[in-house]
């Protein structure tokens, strides 16, 4: 019966993918079944540790990240955890090889939200690495399934799709990091004098980012090419909504992208995958 208590901490993970975030489960049903699963289970950890920092405001966050932390390279090191989330991300860890120095490093960023409220040039890289460039790898070795040299070959890629993806979401938070929990990530940026400047040089760091990434994701496997593509577009779409308003705006409303406009990212990905995939790898700069 075991097997049963694994099958549902999986099931766990699942739930709480698709209930945090629509897009990412978008693209991880797009990913071969092999690769589904250990996806799962690094978002629910990965998600639950930003949940403590960004959102348990009535309880003692650090003793609840120290605690998360410790049992999660407990449950590595055991084999098992009576956490079903830790015990659905131990399994993709050892199954795949996930290096510890990246759940080490990822781990060290969420402690850097308990006390970071503006972040220096060195800090703001060293969180965007750890919150964000390292989930892009952990998923990497999930998805090269131990072949290092194509692992080696992807993973500036890799890092910068996970940087791309968090500093748009940094913009899209803006108002929401200030105002609730007095956090400004980009490093010189002051919220109140925010303008329309400090916007377009955040903009091209981004554009930059999502520019390294798209040809590594056209190197992926096809298994795993499609759901990552999805999530790529689905950013680049938010991306694109952000550059088209003023920096006033990103500092009072939210943008998001409409479910209708992901649904079509999501068949235009598959029709893409399905009919091109044997053509060379097409540019697709951003601006």
């Amino acid at each position: 019966m075991f097997a049963l208590y694994e099958q549902t901490a999986q099931q766990c993970s699942q739930i709480i993918t698709r209930a945090y975030s629509t897009s990412f489960s978008l693209g991880i049903r797009t990913l071969g079944k092999e690769y589904r699963q250990a996806i799962y289970a690094i978002y629910g950890m990965v998600r639950y540790a930003d949940e403590i920092v960004d959102t348990f405001h009535n309880f003692d966050k650090q003793y609840l990240l120290d605690k998360f932390r410790a049992d999660t390279f407990q449950a590595i090191e055991q084999g098992i955890s009576l956490n079903p989330i830790l015990h659905s991300f131990q399994l993709a860890v050892n199954k795949y090889n996930i290096p510890l120095h990246l759940t080490q490093a990822f781990f060290d960023s969420m402690a850097m939200d308990l006390e970071g409220k503006q972040y220096t040039e060195t800090g703001y890289q060293q969180y965007i690495y750890g919150s964000a460039e390292v989930v892009g790898l952990m998923c990497l070795c999930v998805f090269t399934k131990g072949d290092q040299q194509m692992y080696n070959r992807l993973e500036v890629s890799a890092r910068a799709l996970g940087a791309a993806f968090q500093k748009v979401n940094f913009l899209r938070d803006m108002e929401s990091d200030f105002s609730e929990r007095g956090r400004v990530y980009f490093p010189g940026v002051n919220f109140d004098s925010f303008n329309p400047e400090a916007k377009k040089m955040i903009e091209a760091d981004i554009a930059a980012d999502f520019n390294v990434a798209y040809k590594g994701i056209m190197e992926l496997p096809l298994g795993a090419r499609a759901g990552v593509l999805l999530a790529y577009k689905y950013y680049l779409r938010l991306f694109e909504k952000i550059k088209g308003i003023h920096a006033a705006e990103i500092k009072k409303t939210r943008i998001r992208v409409p479910d209708v406009q992901k649904l079509s990212l999501l068949l235009q990905t598959l029709v893409q995958q399905h009919f091109y995939a044997w053509l060379p790898v097409p540019s697709n700069k951003v601006a």
